[in-house]
């Protein structure tokens, strides 16, 4: 049947189109991947996600160089239509996408610290998620001031210069920025496979910090460049050790909160700044949706009061409320306080690279150097070529008549330049130059002002000449223009920093009200709380596709949670800070709700209550921890606790347990042992490597565990031991039992 199909479409291929001549062939899955869908995963990440060591994308840079030849650097505003259409020469992937591009660059947008277009009309804000920007027809933009800075060496062969798409003219590779823009501009993208995402720092301080890592690579960059710096302000809640660790990595989050005011008159809060990743409407939404579920009762109204003056949202509070006190609650409610995930990926010679801060200084410095030189080189062997020709003129400079005479006896056109050469011992490039002179620059006055810069084009020549051959000369080249960027368009701080950021809750304040939730969690860690009315009322849960429920459990709204990962580590958290949700949804995503490192997955999720009992782990190779549950209780409603479960051996179950109970272990080699964790004394430190309990034979492996009470075992004597560790019994199929284990 195959057979016939497959001859049947050879048979309706049309011979005549290109590609599908010949015969029909199969290709696997990891062929398709290869040929097909890896070049096109690398050209996003190369052409068009991930920006590079001048700190732009390909489209920003193309919509910039475009700006800066319709010398727009210099002169008056256009209308963006004008722009955006110049710019699809060399950017044909349409003019709304050109057009936002230029929209986050504009300073009306106000999403870089120091944007580079000069914008006139509504470019919408970044802190708003509703308010649209206007057509390309009505608005007008121009390059601000800075962008100077991106162009100042584009014409001294600074950077490679490549052809557009269609061959009709040539366009940079990179922008020679004479500071690290890469750093100081935010920048998001998301590729194939990969992401970037780099926070904006203050450029005072980023070009203070190069140059302190230019004299000192080993430098502490905390003492220069503190943290990142948001053009929406707000304020961020600052441990150094954790934002050492960012630098160092490339990879972390912080926490960015918003700056409010407390206007006595009115009775009501202001708030002015808001975190970079937030926006007002979803402020607002999210106040709204506490009021209407009764669990923030202090607010009488909140509006959006936001006007030419800037940003303002006003909460309207009710009478006898402690505005401090409300404002912790909105903190940690709400996205008024919300983390900043960095991912420090940048194209280094056309490879994605996940860089520190240190690592990304080192690699701008080794290629603004590169640009000093090669500009050092184009400045010279103009100068040379400059000092070639004066040497030319300077020999007619000794007989300017005898110039004249041959000129004027030379009967052919064609043999002036070698009548010239031979004359006065010049070269062709030289004859050429003196043939070209006007009639009435031909005098003693004008050919001694152009030789006396012979000179000066000397010394400049030897000048450039040590540059070439001196990296301390490169590099205080590098240092001195950072001086003039930072003097000239360096700027205060916007974030604050808060250095004091243990917030505790205020046990006087009012109780949330407490009310019956159940509470749904899928093998990929989706979390779903949904009241008793909203269960009855809903259908079939919802789950991603390959995803299923992992567990159930009925409990109430303020229950504590312990969410446990396979890094080790263990969040604790508060079921309030999840909203109500419904079946039809897929729940809030763990990882991403409780700001997990890269890559970390959820392990367990456990209900810790009063936290009389203990967890236990069993691992991979044998052993098994008994960790009284006191060793995880924390007195903030939030913490990450590292060395939450021992990482020797890979944990291939974890249970929490009010009291002892009897467990089945399984091996690799099908035997089973029961035992009771009776036999096992609790330890209080959390990363115990436990003890041996099923000895395993050589390759062997712990692979589950299980309740004995869930395990469907029958001969139950068969592999129960009285004394470990003990090696258990071979299986026998009636007590194989489930295949389940207390992991998600």
């Amino acid at each position: 049947m195959a057979k016939k199909k497959t001859e049947q479409i050879k048979r309706n291929i049309d011979p005549n189109v290109e590609g599908l001549r010949g015969e029909l062939t199969e290709q696997g899955i990891c062929d398709t991947l290869e040929w097909n869908f890896m070049p096109y995963a690398m050209s996003i990440i190369v052409s068009r996600a991930i920006p590079e060591i001048d700190g732009f994308k390909p489209s920003h840079r193309k919509l910039l160089y475009t700006m800066y030849k319709m010398g727009l650097l210099t002169g008056g505003r256009t209308k963006s239509a004008n722009i955006v259409g110049s710019t699809m020469r060399l950017n044909p992937h349409g003019d709304q996408a050109i057009y936002e591009t230029m929209v986050r660059l504009s300073r009306g947008n106000g999403a870089l610290l120091h944007p580079f277009v000069d914008s006139k009309g509504n470019f919408g804000k970044v802190y708003s998620r509703d308010m649209a920007y206007a057509a390309p027809r009505y608005t007008e933009a121009k390059l601000e001031a800075i962008a100077a800075e991106l162009f100042r060496d584009i014409d001294f062969d600074t950077v490679d210069m490549v052809d557009n798409y269609d061959g009709t003219m040539q366009e940079p590779t990179l922008l020679p920025t004479t500071f690290p823009n890469v750093l100081v501009s935010n920048n998001t993208g998301i590729a194939a496979g990969m992401a970037s995402n780099i926070c904006g720092f203050n450029l005072r301080e980023v070009c203070e910090t190069t140059k302190a890592f230019i004299r000192d690579p080993r430098c502490d960059l905390l003492s220069t460049l503190p943290a990142p710096d948001f053009s929406t302000g707000g304020e961020i809640l600052y441990d150094p050790s954790e934002m050492a660790d960012i630098y160092e990595s490339g990879r972390g989050s912080f926490k960015v909160r918003a700056r409010w005011r407390y206007v006595k008159e009115g009775n009501l809060i202001e708030i002015y700044e808001i975190p970079y990743t937030a926006s007002t409407e979803a402020i607002i939404d999210k106040v709204s949706e506490l009021i209407n579920s009764g669990k923030v009762r202090e607010i009488n109204d909140m509006r959006d009061e936001t006007d030419l003056s800037g940003l303002k949202l006003t909460i309207d509070l009710k009478r006898g409320t402690e505005p401090e006190k409300l404002m912790q609650k909105l903190f940690r409610l709400t996205p008024l306080q919300d983390s900043f995930a960095c991912n420090f990926n940048i194209l280094i010679a056309g490879m994605p690279r996940v860089l520190g801060v240190r690592e990304i200084l080192e690699e701008w410095v080794a290629w603004r150097s590169e640009g000093i030189r090669r500009r050092t080189y184009y400045q010279l062997q103009r100068k040379k070529e400059r000092l070639h020709l004066l040497k030319g003129l300077a020999k007619i400079l000794l007989d300017i008549d005898k110039a004249i005479a041959v000129i004027r006896g030379t009967e052919s056109d064609a043999e002036v330049i070698p009548n010239l050469m031979i004359g006065f011992g010049i070269d062709e490039i030289q004859a050429n130059f003196v043939a070209e002179i006007k009639l009435r620059n031909i005098n003693k006055e004008y050919i001694l002002k152009k030789t006396a810069e012979t000179g000066e084009l000397e010394k400049a020549i030897e000048d450039l000449d040590k540059i070439l051959k001196s990296d301390a000369r490169v590099k205080s080249i590098i240092v001195k223009e950072l001086d003039e960027v930072s003097k000239k368009y360096g700027s205060d701080r916007r974030t604050g920093l808060i250095y004091d950021h243990e917030i505790e809750v205020d046990d006087t304040q009012e109780a949330e009200p407490e009310y019956p939730v159940t509470v749904f969690v899928s093998a990929h860690g989706y979390l779903k709380k949904i009241t008793p009315q909203s269960l009855r009322m809903s259908g079939e849960q919802k789950f991603k596709e390959g995803d299923a429920l992992a567990f159930t459990r009925e409990t109430t709204s303020a229950a504590e949670l312990l969410v446990f990962t396979d890094r080790c580590q263990v969040y604790k958290t508060k079921l309030d800070v999840f909203p109500d949700s419904k079946a039809s949804v897929l729940g809030d995503y763990l990882p991403q709700k409780l700001g997990m490192d890269e890559g970390e997955t959820v392990a367990g999720v456990f209900f810790p209550g009063d936290y009389q009992g203990f967890m236990l782990f069993v691992y991979e190779n044998g052993k098994v921890a008994k960790v009284d549950l006191a060793a995880y209780a924390t007195k903030s409603n939030r913490k990450k606790l590292t060395g939450a479960y021992c990482d020797k051996s890979p944990m291939k179950a974890a249970f929490l347990m009010t009291e002892d109970a009897q467990i089945v272990l399984y091996s690799t080699e099908g035997r089973a042992l029961i035992f009771s964790t009776a036999q096992l004394t609790p330890k209080t430190s959390r990363d115990t490597q436990g003890v041996a309990v099923m000895t395993l034979k050589k390759k062997a492996l712990l692979h589950r565990a299980s309740l004995l009470s869930e395990a469907g075992v029958v001969n139950e004597s068969r592999y129960r031991t009285k004394t470990i560790p003990a090696a258990g019994a071979l299986l026998k199929d009636e007590d194989l039992g489930t295949q389940t284990v207390s992991l998600l």
